[in-house]
């Protein structure tokens, strides 16, 4: 580092390369005292004047060990420790930052998405932890946006990360990141964080929000205590969050070769775009706790909430191809839900040789939807949906290192989940005689569903230790689940009877086995920079259904081959390759026979004769991370081909749709392949630009029934292509801009969208007081013909007030102040071969003046 002699600050710091070069860029002609550090090295220091030009400068550096006596008056922005990168948060930020989120984006190699999800390196962050301790674990969200940035001291990225000891280096874990943050010292052993309360200025009708947050770390235990209530759209979590929460739980059976996902029931309520929607009114409330009585023992969990009223409004054009009616509709719907996530963990590690833990999850809701729709071409439709998911997921792990040559693993998971969706559908016209409906003036139709599964994996892994550098691993594992599948289709009549059809087509009554009992070898061996990992798996499946008075059972074998292989080609650059050859299987959903509601114009009959399919994936990736400049490179490449794959056979008639499940022969199989490239590079420490594109190609198969017509096989092909360029500066005293542009073209049957993107944003802190931030997108969508062509934009911008010391924050933040209606969006649909062009209202303009309180 370079330190100015006069000012006393650090203008430049540098990492050297792996061949000991390094670069500072410094003022002319200015006095500086260069110091350099490293492990196991006496520290350097020296004194030089810079000249106009510019001067070669060699460090040599004596053996030994650092006095303790010495102060170290100046932090490196960025350091490296094993797999670990540390970065000094105070380094990165100017003084606008209020959360996480803020001082992540300024890290180098760091990207964070509207979703709160971080990746670095290219690589996603699967765990957040402070202090060493979970922080909501499963999900990062929660902390981007929420942690305070004002108490961050280190922010460490975790490579190669695996919180079992036992099996560090067993297992090839490139692709585990966790993230841990270490608090300033005036944050530990002290209750802090803020509170929050604003009110909407100018609006026919009141705005609110209250968020208050609290925060408690010591070595023994931690809290935090977020809420959030408001109706400005302000998502502390969505419920394709709720939904997609793990909890951290692993997924134990991914070497195993199969796949079996058992699929929800789910009806849809509460799905927005881009988080957004015409209304919402979020209360939010969630506890996180750790606690250690002792340093083997530790105790964990957590409690969510959150409940919802969300109004939407969409407006959608369809295309539909074939002589099929074109359609117009409008569709508003009310929607309410409350959403429940519990969670306790407790591990117990009393030395390196014995690690046990148990983890619960619990999930419940209530969430029921009213919708009108008003179409061009089935008239009026009035529809509710109701659903009350319930869930217990448990993870019981043993693991037990015997010597330094063998080392043992147990794993079970086990999975109880109830579903009770019901459908209300009110038509004016019958949509699907074959269901035997009375002719009434409307037709009131409803379904029940009730869905129960019981599902468990068991493992076993036993690790040998051939050499310091070559493994061998045996594991014996099984799935088995057992489901209940049963629906009722029946009719409300004008007079308030019900027509119960009682016909098998309009029932199911199913239960479903599913068995996959598995041994796998696999062999990991090291050999100079190359890591090598062959492996196989043989597996015996067996299945039964029960339903319409018989049962259908399949029992056979498959040997299932994987490969895994490393190229090290320096510390931080590697080549990775993955093979893996994978059995999918489908659950009791597309087994039941019976129809079941997918929508009011849409019914889906499943097939109980239906085979597994077969996968093969192939994966290439590229990582490159360069210290020396903060040169940060990555790309991968994926290629799927599934065989004998589940499809939909669809059955069109006019506006409505009819379809069941079947296995499309090898000679149609779907294909997917993706690939991104990312360059970033971090400048003169003020300056970070980066360029990437994204690719995606995809081939699927379905069969489609025309009326008088044979079936026919139906292939679709898409290819998606996205190209980025981002820039940013980052100065502590003088404003700082960020400018994004993606360009988008997405080619679906024909139809090419082309969709760009530019983005800017601008923060300013000013007079040691003032923070303004603001950011601006604009969205233009339109196809090859110009037939569709919209444009809408989005504005954003705060002006926040503190002092220097302050614990008082006053805030003008205003949202989509550019008063934007709506978003335009265009889709399309494989199966029905139809395009669709929507536009999605949202939330109108926001002022909000609010108060902080910050402890």
């Amino acid at each position: 580092m370079a330190v100015n002699t006069v000012t006393k600050t650090m203008d430049a710091y540098a990492i050297t390369n792996e061949k000991g070069k390094f670069a500072l860029n410094l003022k002319a002609n200015t006095n500086y005292q260069i110091k350099s550090s490293y492990i196991g090295f006496q520290t350097y220091e020296k004194e030089i004047k810079t000249t106009a030009v510019n001067m070669i400068f060699d460090i040599k550096m004596s053996q030994g060990v650092q006095l303790n006596n010495v102060e170290v008056v100046y932090e490196m922005p960025v350091s490296i420790s094993g797999d670990t990168i540390i970065y000094n948060s105070d380094s990165f930020t100017n003084g606008t930052e209020r959360k996480l989120e803020d001082v992540l984006k300024k890290l180098p190699g760091v990207e964070v998405d509207s979703e709160g999800t971080i990746t670095v390196e290219g690589k996603t962050v699967q765990k957040v932890m402070v202090e060493g301790k979970d922080f909501f674990d499963g999900d990062t969200k929660l902390a981007t946006k929420n942690i305070p940035a004002n108490a961050l001291d280190k922010i460490q990225v975790l490579r190669n990360y695996n919180e079992v000891s036992n099996l560090r280096g067993l297992e090839n874990n490139e692709e585990n990141l966790a993230l841990n943050i270490k608090l300033k010292e005036g944050k530990k052993n002290f209750w802090f964080g803020d509170m929050t309360a604003g009110v909407g200025v100018g609006h026919d009708e009141s705005r609110y929000l209250v968020n208050p947050k609290l925060f408690y770390y010591n070595p023994k235990i931690s809290i935090n205590v977020i809420s959030n209530f408001n109706n400005i759209g302000e998502l502390p979590l969505t419920t394709r969050d709720y939904f997609k929460f793990t909890g951290g739980f692993r997924n134990m059976m991914r070497k195993g070769g199969s796949s079996f996902n058992v699929s929800s029931n789910d009806m849809g309520i509460g799905g927005l775009r881009n988080d957004q929607a015409l209304n919402i009114d979020t209360k939010f409330g969630a506890a996180n706790f750790s606690y250690n009585p002792s340093k083997s023992l530790t105790f964990s969990g957590f409690a969510i909430v959150l409940g919802s009223k969300t109004d939407t409004k969409n407006n959608t054009f369809i295309d539909r191809a074939n002589d099929l009616p074109d359609e117009t509709r409008e569709d508003v719907s009310k929607q309410n839900s409350t959403q429940t996530l519990l969670k306790l963990s407790s591990s117990y590690v009393p030395s390196e040789k014995l690690h046990f833990d148990y983890d619960a999850l619990v999930k419940f809701s209530n969430q029921t939807e009213d919708q009108s729709v008003f179409s061009s071409v089935l008239d009026d439709i009035y529809t509710n949906k109701q659903q009350n998911p319930f869930s217990v997921n448990q993870n019981l792990n043993y693991y037990y290192t015997l010597n330094s040559k063998h080392v043992f693993a147990f794993e079970t998971q086990h999975l109880f989940q109830e579903e009770d969706p019901f459908y209300n559908a009110i038509l004016q016209n019958n949509p699907f005689p074959v269901l035997g409906f009375q002719s009434q003036s409307q037709y009131n139709i409803n379904q029940s569903r009730f869905v129960k599964t019981n599902k468990i994996d068991v493992k076993t892994d036993y690790y040998y230790m051939v050499t310091p550098k070559s493994n061998i691993n045996i594991t014996l594992g099984n799935t088995y689940s057992y489901q209940n599948f049963n629906s009722t289709i029946f009719q409300i009549l004008d007079n308030q009877n019900i027509n119960n059809t009682n016909t098998p087509e309009n029932n199911n009554n199913v239960d479903y086995a599913f068995n996959d009992a598995f041994i796998g070898l696999h062999y990991k061996f090291i050999k100079g920079k190359f890591t090598f990992t062959p492996g196989f798996s043989v597996h015996n499946y067996q299945t039964k259904d029960n339903q319409l008075g018989t049962s259908n059972t399949m029992d056979f074998n498959r040997f299932l081959p994987d490969f895994f292989a490393l190229y090290q080609i320096k510390k931080s650059e590697t080549l990775t390759y993955t093979f893996s050859l994978q059995n999918n299987f489908t659950d009791i959903n597309r087994l039941a026979q019976g129809y079941v509601f997918s929508n009011f114009n849409s019914l889906f009959s499943g097939n109980r004769n239906l085979e597994n399919s077969l996968s093969q994936n192939h994966s290439l990736r590229y990582f490159r991370y360069n210290m020396f400049n903060f040169e940060n490179i990555f790309g991968y490449l994926n290629y799927s081909k599934q065989v004998d794959a589940i499809k939909s056979r669809a059955f069109l008639v006019g506006a409505n749709q009819v379809s069941s499940a079947v296995n499309i022969n090898s000679n149609f199989a779907d294909e997917t392949l993706t690939g991104a490239f990312n360059y970033g590079r971090s400048f003169a420490r003020y300056y970070k630009a980066s360029a990437g594109l994204s690719l995606n190609w995809n081939k699927y198969n379905n069969i489609r029934v025309i009326p008088s017509q044979e079936d026919e096989i139906q292939t679709t092909e898409s290819f998606s292509q996205s190209y980025n360029l981002n820039f940013a500066t980052n100065f502590k005293k003088l404003p700082n801009l960020s400018l994004g542009y993606t360009y988008s073209i997405n080619d679906n049957f024909n139809d090419i969208i082309y969709i760009d993107t530019p983005t800017i944003g601008l923060e300013y802190y000013f007079l040691d007081a003032f923070s303004f931030v603001s950011d601006y997108s604009f969205y233009h969508n339109r196809n090859k013909d110009k037939t569709i062509d919209s444009e809408y934009d989005f504005l954003t911008a705060s002006l926040v007030y503190q002092k220097k010391n302050s614990k008082w924050e006053y805030k003008l933040s205003g949202t989509n102040l550019l008063d934007t209606k709506s978003l335009d969006t265009n889709s399309f649909s494989q199966i029905g071969g139809f395009s669709n062009f929507s536009s999605y209202f949202v939330q109108p303009r926001f002022l909000i003046l609010s108060l902080k309180y910050n402890l």
